[in-house]
C-alpha cells in the first residue's frame, strides 16, 4: 500500500491534502487528482515532462507518437504537472531528479504545491468601462475579487487570495477556488462587477463584455492618437477629435497640430481641459465611444464659437480603437452637419484600426511558496528562500518562467499561456494545486541542506505513461546557465 494511505474497511485514506478524504474501491477523492485502484492511492493526472525540440504549444496530445530516444531530444524537463505534493509537509518532495547539462550537474525538486494563499492578476484589454476601481468582482454570485488599477489599453482584475478563499463564507471559499481553477486552466468563467458589467474571461481570448466580444485595444490615448495621425490628417480636414474615456485628443489644439501649422478652428469639446489639445472628463465611462457612455459624439461638442469657425469646416471625429468614426460639415449656422467622408480619410481610420492590437484576455497565476514547499525541498527552509534571492536557485510553474517577487518570501507569477494545459488543481479546504520546480546545481542543493538522498537520475523518472508536452515559445530553458547568478561571477 502506498505510504500516502491507511486502510479502513473497504477504503484507504489519502493525506495528500489536509481534507484526508477516504476512498472506495474504483473511485476518486474530493479533489480528483487521486484515487483508490486496486487498494493503492494512485495519482490520476500522469507526470508531465517538457521535451525540448518538440511541437510548442499547442502542448502535444498523450496519445502522440513517441520513439523514446530520449537523448535525442535533448534532455526533458521533469515538471511538477501530475507529480504530487509534501503533504503533510515533513517529506521531501515527490521528484527530485538530476541531469547534467553543459557540464554542470543540475537538480530539479519537483512538487504539487497547495495553495491557500494564491490568485490570479487578469489583464483585459478594452477600453470599455467594465466597472469602478476598487468595485467587487462576483462568481456565481459571491464575491471573488475586485477590479484594481486600469493600466494602457487594459483593465486589471485582482481575483483570489486567501482572505476570499478562506475568510469568507462556504460558498465565498468555493466559488473563488472554482473561478481560479477553470482561469488557471485556461477556461471561460463568467464575472460580474458591481455597478459594471458582465465579463467573460478567459486567458488567451478576447473579452466580451455585456455579451459583445472585443475585437481590438486601443492604438493609443486621444492625444497619443492625435500625435501618431496628425499628419496623414493635416492635408485632408480641418479638425479631429479622438473620444477617449481618459484624454481626449484635440487636433488643432494639440501641439502636434501646431507644428503643422493647424489653424485654430473654434470647435469646442466638453470636460476638463489639461494641456492643450488634452481634455478630461469629456463624458462618463461607459461601453460607447472610447470607453464613454458616448453613443453620438455630438453630444461631447459645445456651440462652434463664431468667431473663428466657419461654414463648410470639416470635422472627423473617431474613437481610439477606429471602431467608431463620423464626418461632419460645418452648415451656416456653425452646427456639424454628417458628410460622405473622403477616400484618405477613411483610409486614416482605418489605419487606426490596423495598429491596434487584439483583445485578450491575460491571466497571470500569482502564489506565495511557503513552508510546506520548501521544506520539501530543504531541512532548513530559509535557505532556499536566500538561495532563489541569490538566483542560485531558478524557480519555474510548469515548466514555465515564473517572475519572483522582490522582498521576503517566494512570491511567484507566472502566465498560464506558458504552462501545460490542465496544470492546475484544487483541493476543497479550498485551495488551489499549482506545479513549482526549484532548479540548482547539485553542489548549491548540497550547501543549503537538500534532501540529496532522495535525488534520482533523470532518466529514471521519464518512464512510459507519462505526458511529454513540447516547451513554451521564446522561454529559456529553467536549467539554461543564464538563469543563474553563477554563470556571471556572481
Amino acid at each position: 500500500m502506498s505510504e500516502r494511505a491507511e486502510r479502513m474497511a473497504d477504503k484507504i485514506r489519502c493525506d495528500a491534502c489536509p481534507v484526508l478524504c477516504y476512498i472506495a474501491e474504483g473511485r476518486a477523492g474530493a479533489c480528483d487528482r487521486y484515487a483508490n485502484h486496486g487498494g493503492e492511492l494512485v495519482r490520476l493526472d500522469p507526470l508531465t515532462v517538457i521535451e525540448a525540440g518538440a511541437e510548442t504549444v499547442p502542448f502535444l496530445s498523450t496519445d502522440e507518437e513517441w520513439d523514446g530516444d530520449i537523448l535525442r531530444a535533448n534532455r526533458p524537463f521533469i515538471t511538477a504537472v501530475g507529480a504530487g505534493t509534501t503533504y503533510p509537509d515533513y517529506k521531501p518532495a515527490p521528484f527530485i531528479v538530476s541531469q547534467e547539462v553543459a557540464g554542470v550537474d543540475m537538480v530539479t525538486v519537483v512538487t504539487e504545491g497547495i495553495f491557500s494563499y494564491c490568485g490570479v492578476k487578469v489583464k483585459i484589454d478594452t477600453d470599455r468601462h467594465i466597472g469602478d476601481e476598487c468595485a467587487i468582482v462576483r462568481s456565481e454570485g459571491e464575491p471573488i475579487g475586485h477590479v484594481m488599477t486600469s493600466e494602457y489599453g487594459s483593465k486589471m482584475l485582482s481575483l483570489g487570495g486567501v482572505e476570499h478563499l478562506t475568510g469568507g463564507t462556504k460558498a465565498e471559499g468555493r466559488a473563488t477556488c472554482d473561478a481560479l481553477l477553470r482561469l488557471c486552466n485556461r477556461e471561460a468563467v463568467e464575472l460580474t462587477v458591481e455597478g459594471g458589467a458582465t465579463v467573460v474571461v478567459q486567458a488567451g481570448q478576447a473579452p466580451i463584455i455585456n455579451g459583445v466580444q472585443e475585437r481590438l485595444m486601443r492604438v493609443g490615448c486621444g492625444s497619443a492618437t492625435i500625435g501618431m495621425f496628425a499628419t496623414q490628417w493635416a492635408p485632408h480636414v480641418d479638425e479631429v477629435i479622438v473620444v477617449d474615456d481618459h484624454i481626449t485628443g484635440v487636433l488643432s489644439e494639440h501641439q502636434a497640430g501646431r507644428m503643422l501649422d493647424i489653424p485654430p478652428t473654434g470647435i469646442r469639446v466638453t470636460g476638463r481641459k489639461s494641456t492643450p489639445g488634452r481634455y478630461f472628463q469629456v463624458a462618463h465611462p461607459g461601453t460607447g465611444w472610447g470607453g464613454t457612455d458616448v453613443e453620438d459624439p455630438l453630444t461631447i461638442l459645445r456651440p462652434a464659437d463664431p468667431k473663428i469657425a466657419w461654414p463648410g469646416l470639416r470635422l472627423l471625429m473617431v474613437s481610439t480603437t477606429g471602431e467608431q468614426w463620423a464626418y461632419y460639415t460645418l452648415d451656416e449656422n456653425l452646427a456639424p452637419q454628417p458628410a460622405e467622408i473622403t477616400a484618405p480619410l477613411l483610409a486614416s481610420v482605418e489605419r487606426i484600426a490596423e495598429n491596434c492590437e487584439p483583445s485578450v484576455c491575460s491571466v497571470l497565476f500569482m502564489g506565495g511558496a511557503g513552508g510546506s514547499l520548501r521544506a520539501g525541498v530543504t531541512e532548513n527552509p530559509v535557505k532556499l528562500t536566500r538561495s532563489v534571492k541569490e538566483a542560485l536557485t531558478h524557480v519555474s510553474c510548469g515548466g514555465a518562467e515564473a517572475y519572483v517577487w522582490p522582498g521576503g518570501g517566494i512570491t511567484v507569477m507566472a502566465d498560464v499561456m506558458d504552462m501545460p494545459t490542465n496544470a492546475f488543481g484544487y483541493v476543497p479546504t479550498p485551495a488551489l494545486v499549482a506545479p513549482i520546480e526549484f532548479t540548482l546545481r547539485r553542489s548549491d542543493y548540497a550547501a543549503l541542506g537538500g534532501h540529496v538522498e532522495r535525488i534520482v537520475p533523470a532518466k529514471d523518472v521519464v518512464k512510459p505513461g507519462i505526458r511529454r508536452v513540447g516547451p513554451a515559445p521564446r522561454h529559456p530553458d529553467p536549467r539554461h546557465a543564464g538563469n543563474f547568478n553563477w554563470s556571471k561571477g556572481g
